[in-house]
């Protein structure tokens, strides 16, 4: 009887489930080790006196090509952020919508001032433009990159959209308000919100990797929880077999897929190629007291100064079950790394409320969690794609799989994980 090739897949993060799913849907004996004592990497969820954290605000967009191929999504009971945001600063705020898919915003839409006529016009031409490519295309496509502020100026629009909507609103995407990352992330989602509203699911985000999980063991995937991997060497680097090690053992492995974080990669391969610099965030997420009403309907709420936090968000007022009952939740998420303490920074976020509602009072507002994300995505400036890895870049049998060689995004890590699979299928 032939012994079945054996596969080992370093980190438990959406690209490693993904490809340790696909791994063992070919055929092969796949172990899959993660350090922590759950999977999802950076997705996951903690569950806290009725609460639900997510680590740091995310979304997923339904849209996406390796969302809807990876998971089912009736399942994750979705619920769905409204389309557009609020524009907010000191005593104003304004609604900025889709008429198409919210009719009953129109009007609030049409007289918004803080987005010209003109550049309403643009973003339609915008959006007719981009309809015509697959989202996928975007990516691919040769010619010159360009900033996103510089992409937004070529078209026409003015200093004050790009101020009051695109800068906070892309902030919060990229964790670059300075517009400064790749034309083609904003093409890229841009098109895809055409198209998908973004979204979480009822119980959390930690859903999407939890489900990708069981996926991986429906199909004969062995998961090993708080197992770290320390090294993975190439035996000759001849393609035959690697040796993935761990505090407690060796394992011999015919095809190994490192799908850890950007930095650990970059240590365990030798890959120089592999982007370490890093894009940080803090979110803090608040309870106030139930049918406290932002009044955004179920949008984020975009600070249009630049100062204070980029965004907050009525999670509670999206997904009721992110809350107990008798209770709201929303957060405040702060661009870069922050030197100010927990209570300095829930301080602002009271302070910033107050000044968007004047005639309001937010003393009720109070810190459950704070998450300092050092790593929340890698830095994208125009051409970033033309010096990614490639899965096969690493000496021997092994992979790289991570958002880090598409883009940095649930897409891009599912894909990822899809792809270094199918490469050391074939190499097998």
């Amino acid at each position: 009887m032939t012994q079945m090739p054996r596969a080992a897949v370093a980190g438990g993060g959406l690209a490693g489930l993904v490809a340790a799913r696909h791994l063992a849907g070919a055929g092969l004996d796949v172990t899959l080790f993660e350090r922590a004592e759950n999977v999802g990497g950076r997705v996951w969820t903690q569950e806290q006196d009725g609460f639900r954290f997510d680590r740091g605000f995310q979304v997923v967009f339904p849209s996406y090509p390796a969302v809807r191929r990876e998971l089912d999504l009736e399942r994750l009971d979705l619920r769905r952020f409204a389309s557009g945001a609020c524009l907010a600063r000191p005593g104003h705020r304004s609604t900025l919508s889709d008429p198409i898919r919210n009719p009953r915003a129109l009007p609030a839409t049409l007289s918004n001032t803080d987005v010209s006529i003109g550049d309403k016009l643009r973003v339609v031409r915008l959006a007719l433009d981009l309809a015509r490519y697959d989202p996928e295309a975007i990516l691919e496509r040769s010619g010159p990159d360009a900033t996103i502020e510089d992409y937004l100026r070529e078209r026409g629009f003015s200093e004050r959209f790009v101020e009051n909507f695109v800068a906070p609103f892309y902030g919060g995407i990229t964790l670059d308000r300075s517009l400064s990352t790749s034309s083609r992330v904003f093409e890229y989602t841009f098109r895809t919100l055409l198209t998908s509203r973004a979204a979480v699911p009822a119980t959390g985000m930690a859903a999407i990797p939890a489900q990708l999980a069981q996926h991986a063991r429906d199909a004969g995937a062995s998961i090993r929880l708080e197992t770290e991997v320390t090294d993975v060497s190439a035996e000759g680097g001849d393609g035959e077999a690697a040796t993935v090690t761990t505090p407690n053992r060796e394992y011999e492995a015919d095809a190994v897929v490192v799908a850890t974080d950007p930095p650990a990669a970059r240590e365990l391969t030798g890959v120089e190629s592999i982007p370490t610099d890093a894009r940080s965030c803090v979110t803090q997420y608040y309870e106030l007291p139930g049918g406290t009403d932002l009044e955004s309907g179920g949008r984020l709420l975009l600070n249009t100064v630049d100062e204070g936090p980029n965004q907050i968000v009525p999670h509670s007022a999206v997904a009721p079950e992110y809350a107990p009952d008798g209770a709201e939740l929303i957060s405040a998420t702060y661009l870069g790394e922050r030197e100010e303490s927990d209570a300095e920074l829930e301080a602002i976020s009271r302070e910033t409320l107050e000044s968007w509602y004047p005639d309001r009072r937010f003393d009720a507002l109070e810190t459950q969690r704070t998450d300092r994300i050092e790593f929340a995505q890698f830095a994208q400036p125009p051409g970033f794609r033309d010096r990614l890895p490639d899965p096969r870049d690493p000496d021997g049998p092994v992979y790289l799989a991570g958002d880090y060689t598409q883009w940095s995004s649930i897409q891009g890590a599912m894909k990822s994980g899809r792809l270094a699979a199918k490469a050391a299928i074939e190499d097998l």
